[in-house]
């Protein structure tokens, strides 16, 4: 229940970003049926608010969502008797929330993809009434009115619970100063920069943490 309670306010706001960029608010729910994937789309409807070509869209979205792959790849051990065709709609349904309950799940839970899937489900639930009622309330927002700070506001709540290592504060930090600072490039060619910064920094610090050690 807390983690659906956190998700909840996220959602309305990949709501309303998508209706304030030009998406009607039935567009904004089939773009998140579609896509279901959290931060993604909420960098997603800001490219395309910008005008950024779809390939560059497409490319942020994955960079974004990379982590899944390797949730993929922890996850995969605990469903080897799953059968294929029921792995591609739990696969649709990852969540970095769901991941986390199913690495954390009780010893006494014998069934990881059951319980992966009774965690998952809720969410995705979750995430669509929020930005069907998220999309419903922006198409009533004035447009003057400035949400725009919703977003990174949005972004900051997800990040800074998780950054707990130096190499992760040192991320976080250069990928922050590298965005604002190439806040000019076109087609918010800043976030990939940043993303860029950010992920050699940590990887330079971990390296020199382990070399330290």
């Amino acid at each position: 229940m807390p983690l659906i309670a956190g998700v909840l306010p996220f959602s309305m706001v990949a709501g309303i970003a998508a209706v304030q960029v030009g998406f009607t608010p039935l567009e904004s729910v089939m773009f998140s049926v579609i896509g279901y994937a959290g931060s993604a789309q909420l960098i997603a409807a800001q490219l395309f608010g910008a005008g950024s070509p779809v390939a560059l869209i497409v490319l942020s979205s994955l960079v974004v969502n990379l982590r899944f792959a390797m949730y993929s790849a922890s996850l995969l051990p605990l469903f080897g008797g799953v059968p294929t065709r029921a792995r591609w709609p739990l696969a649709y349904l990852m969540t970095d929330q769901a991941f986390a309950l199913t690495m954390g799940r009780p010893d006494t839970e014998t069934d990881p993809a059951r319980y992966y899937a009774g965690a998952a489900v809720p969410m995705w639930l979750t995430w669509q009434a929020g930005t069907a009622v998220g999309a419903l309330l922006g198409a009533r927002i004035p447009p003057e009115w400035p949400l725009d700070f919703a977003v990174p506001l949005s972004f900051i709540a997800l990040l800074v619970p998780v950054l707990r290592t130096r190499p992760q504060l040192l991320a976080a930090a250069v990928s922050g100063v590298a965005a604002v600072a190439a806040h000019d490039l076109p087609f918010r060619l800043n976030l990939i920069l940043g993303a860029a910064c950010g992920v050699a920094a940590g990887l330079w610090a971990q390296r020199a943490g382990r070399r330290a050690a």
